[in-house]
């Protein structure tokens, strides 16, 4: 049994094996005999494989009971990738704190446990990455070929550059995680492949966890080796490539986490900018902010002077300290008494294409604008060069935003907007069109960046409904009909 310490983290060693009958004992003797008191559990999942790894591990956890040992035989294999995640589900499950990786075959010294686990411990770290490429000539020393050397450096490099980040060394399995932080990173989404690995790496980075990298020895002895160089090499460049189309909101990639909250458009030229500048005329106003997310655009509103009522389907943290008043409502139902209504303007921007009845959603709004108010509505454009393009070539597929983002469910042209408008008992008073959001998706400088806008303006202005990104009105209800007064 464990004798870990009162508040000492629950520190778990999570054996990853494969074929490891002759090396998977040798490996667990390796422990430090100094650090076993520390180590609350050691996890070691075998992966449905064809010799007796398996019952190494049993005879090793009979032979030490001051561990306490779990062993466990996948009945199929379930991957690189699928044997870390059932790992660390365990892990989760039985209230670890940190979970280390080892690999059975001994490949990662498991005399570096103490140093691997301390920034974790000291609150130092979420992830701690041991590096064979810290120390100038290790690796080779080691018995790293020169190939896969090389092949390492020219990864890394890319992978740093894609990612903005500065790590020595992208593809070591010696790795120490916070149990916490794994909570927190979409990791059940990974590939069940090799290339799991980087793919945590990248969702970490992605949620702003702290890594830290130790140096660490490097041994090749006669392991077998499982991994296709060039098939890895080729899933490593397409994850970061995809990560980085993801951050751009293309590609919807369930294993790069999404935000809660819909981001607020700022630069000159989007749906959120012109909003804003068609209200900017009026005076202080009663607003009905509908699909108001995190209450960023309500900010504006308010600094503005306008006394400013959210609605959302999900109360995003932070939005009642950025509106007068929030309720949660899904607007598929209607907007209830308890919101109210008299609004001198409401607020529908970018959210008609995520109901299954815009026509009915419009009309709700209507209901509870006072006479003479307005409604101001952006909506993006299915007939955009974009979404025509993937259509045309069989390549339509949904976004993680933008005109594809993949939570619509309506598309429309600027015909069928101005159809639905009329027929939900509007008139179109104000129209405009925005281009792309260049300053989202671009990484341009400055003076490439204002010349790639003006090009857009232009072509947008020479045909809005092929070029306009998306599509801003401002709406009243249709005039009464004159009633006849006697005189």
């Amino acid at each position: 049994m464990s004798n870990t310490s009162s508040g000492y983290p629950r520190i778990g060693i999570l054996v990853v094996a494969y074929n490891a009958s002759t090396t998977l004992a040798k490996t667990l003797d390796r422990i430090p005999v100094d650090f076993r008191d520390k180590i609350a559990e050691i996890l070691v999942l075998g992966d449905a494989s064809h010799d007796d790894t398996h019952l190494e591990g049993q005879s090793w956890a009979e032979r030490n009971h001051l561990v306490k040992t779990i062993v466990m035989r996948h009945p199929k294999n379930l991957g690189y990738g699928g044997n870390q995640k059932a790992g660390y589900k365990l892990a989760i499950e039985r209230g670890l704190d940190i979970i280390v990786l080892l690999h059975g075959d001994g490949q990662y010294a498991p005399e570096m446990l103490p140093e691997m686990v301390a920034p974790l411990v000291n609150g130092e770290a979420d992830a701690v990455f041991g590096s064979r490429m810290m120390e100038k000539g290790a690796a080779r020393k080691g018995g790293m070929p020169l190939y896969k050397l090389v092949g390492n450096r020219i990864l890394t490099k890319v992978e740093n550059r894609m990612l903005g980040t500065n790590l020595t060394e992208f593809h070591s399995g010696y790795r120490a995680y916070s149990v916490r932080a794994l909570t927190e990173i979409p990791l059940q989404n990974n590939t069940d492949d090799f290339d799991f690995d980087t793919q945590i790496i990248i969702q970490l980075v992605h949620a702003g966890k702290r890594i830290v990298e130790i140096p660490i020895p490097t041994y090749y002895g006669d392991e077998i080796c499982y991994v296709n160089g060039m098939r890895y090499a080729k899933d490593v460049i397409k994850d970061v490539i995809e990560y980085r189309f993801a951050s751009k909101g293309f590609g919807t990639s369930n294993w790069v986490a999404s935000p809660d909250e819909y981001a607020f458009k700022d630069g000159d030229g989007t749906s959120h900018a012109q909003l804003l500048d068609m209200l900017s005329a009026a005076p202080p106003s009663r607003v009905l902010d509908v699909g108001c997310s995190g209450g960023r655009l309500a900010e504006f509103m308010r600094a503005a002077g306008h006394h400013v009522t959210g609605i959302d389907y999900i109360e995003v943290p932070s939005v009642r300290e950025r509106t007068d008043a929030f309720h949660q409502v899904d607007l598929q139902y209607g907007i209830p008494a308890e919101v109210g209504t008299g609004f001198d303007v409401v607020i529908a921007g970018d959210i008609i294409e995520h109901v299954a009845r815009p026509g009915a959603a419009l009309r709700e709004m209507q209901r509870v604008l006072r006479p003479g108010g307005q409604v101001l509505l952006s909506v993006p454009n299915f007939g955009h060069w974009y979404p025509r393009t993937r259509t045309t070539f069989g390549m339509f597929g949904y976004d993680r935003r933008g005109i594809l983002d993949d939570t619509h469910l309506r598309f429309f042209t600027r015909s069928t907007l101005r159809r639905l408008v009329r027929q939900s008992g509007f008139d179109v008073v104000e129209e405009r069109t925005t281009g792309l959001p260049l300053g989202v998706v671009s990484e341009m400088d400055g003076r490439r960046l204002r010349l790639l806008r003006r090009v857009d303006r232009g072509l947008v202005k020479l045909r809005p409904t092929f070029f306009g990104y998306q599509f801003i009105m401002r709406l009243t209800p249709h005039a009464e009909e004159a009633q006849l007064v006697h005189g």
